[in-house]
This record gives structure tokens, sequence and C-alpha cells, in this order.
């Protein structure tokens, strides 16, 4: 097979570091809407009193708008914990999973809670760690049972239906499934977290491939939590521990390597120029300082560098070509734009 030759070019960042309203605090995934709406998951920082009500969903769009926000961090109905992963549903539901309180919880397009269903175990329909969760094209829905080391399907009203996987390092086994998609045609890619790579299957289930290894060379993936897929079949895996996000082509080749190239946002940067002192430290401050590329690998560089990336926790990909990465310790997603 021919690789398709593409190019990944950034366009521009969107957030800043907000704990209400229009920001971001320790984003750690998103769905995307209609007309390049976003739906940023907030997972918060430490689960305290005061910093509760961080937990919550930011509604934006992709042109820096901001639209509203909705949720809160707490235990009750509707509530966060640790919210794990978000998606939108055809009808435009929403739904979001929670690794500590082991459910899925429904709101409808505006945010307002409608019900829940999960509790905790090994059985058929149980949870143990929900993580990843995507809307399939067939309407149902799947879930990476992190703990439980397998893949579930559901009803949007949460019906168990099937589901597939054991713990192992085998082909179509888990270690810790985290971030799951699945491509126009049902097939379901799932970033197996601790085996550090990605596997594809059929919608029902059978394997059928996977990409990288344990590793940091240029093929490779260290704790992918991420996983999305285009209509040209590029897969994109947001390659966690290696503070990057790592594409591949049709034939599985590296098509392309992203390790951070943000800007100001328009939302820092009305914010900064209403705090001139920050602005001020900011101008004074080396925000990009020279690394060796021989000795300092981009892991270690990322905390030190404010472009790059540092926690790349979600990749989604729309129609439009666009890229979009939850670029989670800083507080931002950095959206590229993919050409042929």
């Amino acid at each position: 097979m021919t690789t398709t030759t593409a190019r990944f070019e950034y366009s521009h960042t969107v957030g800043f570091l907000a704990y209400r309203g229009r920001g971001f605090i320790h984003p750690i995934a998103i769905t995307l809407g209609h007309d390049g709406v976003m739906y940023v998951l907030n997972r918060g920082g430490p689960e305290s009193v005061g910093r509760l009500e961080h937990k919550r969903v930011c509604v934006c769009t992709v042109d820096e708008g901001y639209i509203g926000e909705w949720g809160t961090g707490g235990t009750e109905d509707g509530q966060f914990w640790w919210p794990s992963d978000i998606a939108r549903a055809a009808d435009g539901r929403i739904f979001v999973t929670d690794e500590a309180l082991q459910r899925v919880n429904i709101f409808d397009p505006t945010g307002n809670f409608i019900r829940h269903w999960g509790d905790v175990g090994d059985s058929p329909g149980q949870f143990n760690r929900p993580a990843g969760i995507t809307a399939a094209p067939d309407g149902t829905l799947l879930i990476s049972d992190g703990l439980n080391h397998r893949i579930q399907r559901f009803t949007t009203e949460g019906d168990f239906l099937d589901g597939w996987g054991q713990y192992g390092a085998q082909s179509g086994q888990f270690n810790t499934p985290w971030g799951l998609t699945c491509d126009a045609d049902g097939n379901v890619f799932v970033a197996d977290w601790r085996n550090d790579r990605v596997q594809a299957f059929t919608p029902n289930g059978r394997f059928i491939g996977q990409w990288g290894t344990s590793g940091d060379g240029k093929s490779q993936l260290n704790r992918p939590a991420s996983v999305a897929v285009d209509a040209e079949g590029h897969i994109y895996v947001a390659d966690w521990g290696n503070e990057r996000v790592q594409i591949f082509a049709p034939d599985g080749e590296v098509a392309g390597i992203l390790l951070g190239d943000a800007t100001v946002s328009t939302w820092a940067a009305d914010y900064l120029a209403a705090n001139p002192d920050e602005q001020r430290a900011r101008t004074e401050a080396n925000l990009a300082p020279a690394v060796d590329p021989w000795r300092d690998h981009h892991r270690e560089t990322s905390a030190r560098i404010e472009s790059r990336f540092w926690g790349p926790t979600s990749v989604a990909v729309d129609s439009e070509g666009r890229i979009y990465v939850v670029d989670s310790c800083r507080h931002r997603v950095q959206i590229y734009r993919k050409s042929v």
C-alpha cells in the first residue's frame, strides 16, 4: 500500500488556566459537536472541598468563542470525582465516565443532568475504573473498563450488549485500556495504556492489528492515552509518556510527530492585557530555553518549553481536517490542520 503524503501544521491554541469560566484547569478529554463546538472535560486537580467546583465541562468553539460551562465536583447525581472521558451521541446527549464513582453520567445538550448508570464489579455491565468512552456509528457506546482490562458495549440508556478482552499482553488482550474511538466502518481502536500500543478490532471485537511498542523510538509509544482516526485512515495517538502526538499513515508507517507549537490564545491575551504585572513577568521569563537535542529528550524538556505539550491526554479530529490535542498540564487545547 502506498502511503498518502500529508502535512500537519499548527493552527492556534484555545484556552489557558482558569478555575471557572473562560478557561480550563487540567483538562483531560474532549468531544466535538457541530459547527466547531468543543466540550472540554476538566478533571480539576486534588479532590478537596475548595477545588471541587473546578471539575466541570467547558463549552467553547474552535475559533475561541466561549459558550458556557456546567457540572461540578462531588458524589451526588450529575457530579464528578475522577471524570475520565466525554462523548457526544448523535442525539446531542453528553456522556461522562467517572473512574472513582464507577459510573457514566448522562446530560442533555445544555448540560442538564438526566441520569447515570454503573456499579463496581467484574460481571458483564459492571465497571472497575471506566476510562474511555466513544459513540460508535451504530449508535451504541463503547467503554474501556480499565482495571477489568476489557471493552464493553452499551446502549445509550446503559443496557449492556457485549464486550471483549482480558488481562494480558497478547494480541486482543489489554493492560489498563484508556482512550478509544471508532472509524466510519465501526472498527474500534483502543489505546492499550500499559501495553504501550494501540490495538484495532472489528465492530464485533475481532483483533485486526496493532501499532507501537514500549520505548521512545520514532515508531514507538509510551503510555498512549487516546486515539483518533480520520476519514483517510490516519491514526492519531496521544503518546502521553513521550509528551507528543504520533500519527500513523493508513499503511502503518509514521506520518508525523507533533511536539507542541502553542502560541498565546485570545483568552490568555485578554487576561494578560488586564494584568500588566503578569504580562511583564512573562515578557522577562525565558519561555523557550535552549536544549541540547543530543542530550535532552523532549520528555524531559516539555515542562521547560512553554510551547510544547506537557501531558497530552486526548486527541480528536473533525471532518474539516482539524486535529485537537488536549494539553492537560498547560490547561489548553492545541489545534492543528492536516493538508494533503
